[in-house]
């Protein structure tokens, strides 16, 4: 009966309820959008960087990965070290340099890695096969798209370039064997993979047992700041940073957009909870001469209240419905917008829904619908019935 009830209520003004809904869906939207911006840049990091299970990211001593130019040399006898290391399972070592693709027209730079195929976290292969061999390479959809390459081509690369001579050393000629998605860069990145060996021969004496990066997995079960602690203490020469390092750093550079999320979404569920209190108010107010009829034949207090409670829960579930849908196409739209900046991870989402948060979140849109409808129709509800209908009646 109560829902029936408030029903007619809603029917009576069509234009009014739509419009107070899409009100209601718009700030669901916004708050909804909030909580994954809130989250997802942090869940989506993590996620990245514990691919393959990977823990610990170990650089030149004071440096980021990838952060320089700088390199670790004797890499081999750094590996061997990790290696001895309780805890350590995989040492991947990777070295990062410039790619120079020769061709009848103008050469085409890319960023190179150099690494083990089997033990890698840095590409994901989207067809063909891994470079096995020494004289094989995986190239990104940007590179292959410069080059006019495919799978099974030959490019002639060079791994340096003397801009005085212009004249370029290292040069070498590889087969394309895969297409690849490398996670750590851009989508419009040129970008290549081939086998450490081969990068280092192809850089020279100056880059021979040099590598830029290590990438270590640990044991399950196993302190991972522990581990990294004994491989700075084992390599004076680098530092060692784990994931939950980078990603406590992250959170620390990203605290910005957490707290703007929050301003804009507690803005969102109060202009929310405003928007449901001015319509129930205001539909209170044309029926209070119904209200005391309703009173006067016997209807209880908390009956009444009961009803006109619906109406707000109604109008709040509905909202939040069409804003659930709402949000994530807008969430959607607004990461792919992020996602295109220069320099960021291919790999990296700014809003990430979360069926948790974003459920919680439109859940505390649903209950400030109902506190909205508690004091008008409370109100109502105890008004003096003689001096009510008396009042409408005049009036």
């Amino acid at each position: 009966m109560r829902l029936q009830l408030a029903a007619m209520s809603l029917r009576r003004h069509p234009s009014r309820t739509l419009l107070a809904a899409l009100g209601v869906a718009v700030s669901a939207a916004m708050l909804l959008d909030m909580v994954m911006l809130a989250t997802g840049m942090r869940e989506s990091f993590a996620s990245l960087l514990g691919r393959n299970g990977f823990t610990i990211r170990v650089a030149p001593r004071g440096t980021l990965p990838f952060d320089t130019e700088a390199t670790v040399a004797q890499a081999s006898s750094a590996v061997d070290a990790m290696r001895a290391i309780p805890g350590v399972s995989v040492v991947a070592p990777v070295l990062g340099a410039s790619l120079h693709v020769l061709g009848t027209g103008e050469s085409v730079t890319a960023f190179a890695l150099g690494l083990d195929p089997n033990v890698q976290g840095d590409y994901e292969l989207l067809e063909g096969a891994n470079p096995s061999a020494p004289d094989a390479l995986v190239a990104s959809d940007a590179l292959l798209r410069a080059t006019g390459a495919r799978i099974g081509d030959t490019l002639d690369v060079a791994a340096g370039f003397d801009p005085q001579l212009r004249t370029y050393a290292g040069r070498r000629r590889l087969v394309v064997s895969g297409r690849a998605r490398f996670l750590f860069l851009g989508a419009g990145d040129r970008a290549a993979a081939l086998r450490l060996a081969t990068l280092q021969r192809m850089g020279g004496p100056e880059r021979r047992d040099r590598v830029s990066l290590f990438m270590v997995r640990t044991d399950s079960g196993v302190d991972v700041e522990h581990v990294r602690a004994a491989i700075e203490r084992a390599l004076p020469r680098v530092t060692a940073l784990s994931t939950a390092g980078a990603i406590a750093e992250a959170e620390h550079r990203l605290s910005y957009f957490r707290q703007l999320a929050f301003i804009l979404g507690a803005v969102s569920l109060i202009v929310g909870f405003l928007l449901v209190t001015t319509i129930v108010t205001v539909s209170v107010n044309e029926r209070i001469g119904e209200i005391a009829v309703m009173r006067a034949i016997g209807v209880s207090r908390w009956h009444i209240v009961q009803q006109i409670v619906v109406e707000g829960i109604g109008l709040s579930v509905g909202g939040a419905a069409a804003g659930l849908v709402l949000g994530i196409v807008t969430a959607r739209y607004l990461n792919s917008i992020l996602r295109s900046f220069p320099g960021l991870p291919d790999a990296i989402d700014f809003f990430l829904f979360q069926p948790h948060a974003a459920f919680r979140a439109l859940g505390l849109l649903i209950a400030s619908g109902i506190a909205a409808g508690i004091y008008p129709s409370w109100r109502a509800a105890s008004l003096p019935i003689s001096a009510t209908l008396r009042e409408e009646a005049i009036g």
